[in-house]
């Protein structure tokens, strides 16, 4: 640990991530609201998280269900009012929690009134807010770019002659950053958010938000296969990760700065070795940390997972604060991916590496992907790619007893339940005191009563074919974290010195005090801390 050094709140605490949609209804109409976030913070103090992120809640047509924004200064009426989220933001900060909204800069929803005049003439001012191209000598898109949703980024305007990008939903056009009123206004949307007790941003695909001037086409990608998403098809060497974003995020960095203790996080899926230099240099910084989705995406093996860890460390600057997720809205549950068993250990891991952790809401239930029948699928992918490429399984609601519509509702919910609400809910969770849910509320206290866990350094204690094991130290207290990623026992001592010391945790909550004598015997799918001999005990 760095003696002396201040650290901010966002490095100490653990995020939540809320669907709003899927958390909680408080008015009856099947869709989670604000309201509804607000009688469950409690809830949350006790389960020991710092902050909540919400995915957007602002006016928006639902094109893709918020990521196409009509008004950014405002809240959709399916999610309450200004003032009800003036008052969630009053009660959360009572509670000692922080708020986190998720940015849109990328594009606005046709409906937006800045397009709305954009695409009314060639001539009219804010024409060039958008990006506008004139087509192909055969009449065709500018060039060859493709919409991560399906089909080309490009849109052929009829009424003026031209077509606009949208990296996203043709009702997703993208705003031209190349423009200084636009950033100017942009920035602006921050101020007003910062001003009203917002403490920082989840900045939404951020990787796309300035685009080579020259619309040169981007290239084929060799390593292509059908099973991807067409959009993987080419690399997107010209429509994303261009040089100028340094310039933009360093310029909202300084916005952010002037308003003291605030946060700035990057969704960008990038290969790590170019998402850390998103961070900014020493004398200009810029995001205060860019989402670290490995863990998502990587096969999940001892081996794999220690290599990621290590690459990663090795990576990061003296002044980049490390992170870590394990789902999100836009991927398959970490439940799903690695099976219930594995998800306790990789709660495990998630709250004790080096970091800031993020939890996806309904993973501290073991809430796995939820089927959904085709008739009730909502996402806009399952119509632009095809069917089961939506993301609705993952965002499905949260369960907080077994009434009926599982206390979410008191009516049908816009998606279906997860089958086994009865039982995987969190009123029964509470009372059970080995659940998942019960694992997740002792790992965040832990986390919160050791210093080594929170800001201490980490040091890889050694990795086999299925046993990863890493140290984290502060102030003299070295706890030792070991994972079996099998399904069989499994013993594990250090190759440099013994383990020596007691259980602080295991995954199954029933080891506390257990004494541990030179090698550690791990159950199947279990973790443990261990704090070492001859220090105090939390």
């Amino acid at each position: 640990m760095d003696e002396g050094r201040r650290w901010r709140w966002w490095q100490r605490g653990v995020i939540y991530h809320i669907y709003p949609r899927s958390f909680a209804d408080s008015n009856r109409d099947g869709i989670g609201d604000l309201e509804g976030i607000r009688q469950k913070l409690d809830y949350l103090v006790w389960l020991g998280v710092d902050a909540i992120w919400l995915s957007p809640i602002f006016p928006s047509p639902m094109a893709d269900f918020g990521y196409d924004i009509s008004d950014y200064c405002d809240v959709d009426p399916i999610f309450g009012t200004l003032a009800d989220l003036d008052r969630l933001i009053a009660d959360t900060h009572a509670r000692g929690l922080k708020v986190i909204l998720d940015f849109v800069p990328n594009h606005t929803s046709d409906q937006h009134p800045w397009f709305q005049e954009a695409r009314s003439a060639r001539d009219h001012p804010r024409r060039d807010w958008y990006i506008w191209a004139d087509p192909a000598p055969d009449g065709g898109s500018p060039n060859n770019w493709r919409s991560v949703f399906g089909g080309s980024a490009w849109e052929f305007d009829p009424a003026t002659g031209q077509y606009y990008l949208h990296t996203f939903l043709k009702e997703q056009p993208d705003l031209n950053w190349r423009n200084p009123e636009v950033r100017a206004a942009m920035f602006d949307v921050l101020r007003f958010w910062f001003e009203r007790g917002v403490d920082g941003f989840r900045i939404d695909a951020l990787r796309f938000l300035i685009k080579d001037a020259s619309f040169r086409d981007n290239p084929p990608n060799p390593d292509y296969s059908p099973d991807q998403l067409p959009f993987n098809e080419l690399i997107p060497a010209y429509s994303a990760d261009q040089y100028e974003l340094h310039e933009i995020l360093a310029a909202m960095r300084h916005v952010t700065d002037a308003f003291g203790e605030r946060v700035l996080i990057g969704e960008m899926y990038i290969p790590i070795s170019r998402l850390v230099a998103y961070y900014g240099c020493r004398h200009e910084r810029e995001l205060h940390f860019p989402f670290n989705f490995q863990l998502l995406l990587i096969p999940w093996t001892a081996r794999q997972v220690a290599a990621t860890i290590d690459t990663y460390e090795g990576l990061l600057g003296p002044d980049d604060w490390p992170n870590w997720v394990l789902s999100n809205h836009d991927q398959p549950r970490v439940a799903t991916r690695v099976g219930e068993a594995q998800a306790r250990v990789a709660a495990m891991l998630l709250l004790t590496l080096r970091g800031t952790p993020t939890v996806y809401y309904g993973d501290e239930l073991g809430l796995a992907d939820v089927p959904i029948p085709p008739e009730r699928r909502q996402d806009p992918l399952e119509r632009t790619i095809g069917p089961g490429a939506g993301r609705d399984p993952c965002r499905t609601p949260m369960p907080w007893d077994a009434s009926p519509y599982a206390g979410f509702s008191t009516v049908e919910p816009w998606l279906p339940l997860n089958p086994d609400y009865e039982t995987r809910n969190v009123a029964a969770q509470r009372e059970d005191p080995r659940s998942m849910l019960r694992l997740y509320r002792e790992l965040l206290l832990l986390r919160r009563a050791e210093p080594a866990l929170a800001i201490g350094q980490y040091r890889p204690l050694g990795v086999t074919t299925d046993v990863l094991a890493y140290e984290r130290t502060a102030g003299g207290r070295r706890l030792a974290i070991v994972l079996n990623f099998s399904g069989h026992e499994q013993g594990f001592r250090p190759s440099r010195e013994p383990l020596d010391g007691y259980v602080l945790l295991s995954t199954h909550l029933d080891r506390d005090g257990e004494p541990v004598r030179g090698t550690l015997l791990l159950r199947p799918n279990e973790g443990c801390v261990v704090a070492l001999s001859g220090l105090p005990g939390r």
